[in-house]
């Protein structure tokens, strides 16, 4: 932690050495948390892409030099949060795309699935995915999204119970 520190004053300096190093610490945590986000490979390695532009180019406004950590992330957010918004513009026919594959009905549950998954709101889906995929305790996803612990419990618990619900549901249409 101590030399983590050291490198963010470095980095605060214009050293572009130190500014990779940190980075090496968070890449795998910002990656994680954009794919959970996003669910694209290509989208999250753009987001971070950027995110780290970013943060390299306003790590001298940096106030806490312990803060980094959430700072980046705080970066990488907003990022997810602009590209979701960009999601929201383009229309996926699922019916469609279950027609045109042939498949298994385990295949059949894991796109519905997804589906209804892609169907929570952009919030739900950020916190659920980073709890269930991605590890993150109530605390620090809070951190993350800049929220109560609580409140990221309680919206959690909201969306599964939303995923359950839908999921009863197209049981009991599938079996008549």
């Amino acid at each position: 932690m101590e030399q983590n520190i050291e490198l963010v004053k470095l980095a605060k300096t214009g050293d572009p050495h130190a500014f990779a190093q940190l980075y090496e610490c968070v890449y795998k945590d910002l990656y994680r948390f954009a794919f959970i986000s996003l669910r694209s490979r290509e989208d999250a390695e753009d987001v971070v892409g950027e995110t780290v532009l970013d943060a390299f180019t306003a790590i001298g406004g940096l106030r806490r030099e312990e803060a980094f950590r959430a700072w980046i992330f705080r970066i990488l957010s907003n990022k997810c949060k602009d590209k979701l918004k960009e999601y929201t513009q383009k229309y996926v026919d699922w019916e469609e795309v279950e027609n045109e594959l042939s498949y298994s009905e385990e295949w059949t549950e894991s796109v519905y699935l997804r589906k209804l998954f892609g169907e929570l709101g952009d919030e739900e889906r950020l916190i659920v995915g980073l709890h269930v995929f991605g590890g993150y305790t109530s605390r620090e996803i809070a951190g993350m999204l800049h929220m109560k612990a609580n409140t990221v419990r309680t919206r959690e618990s909201r969306a599964l119970k939303k995923l359950a619900a839908r999921m009863r549901a197209a049981e009991v249409e599938r079996n008549g």
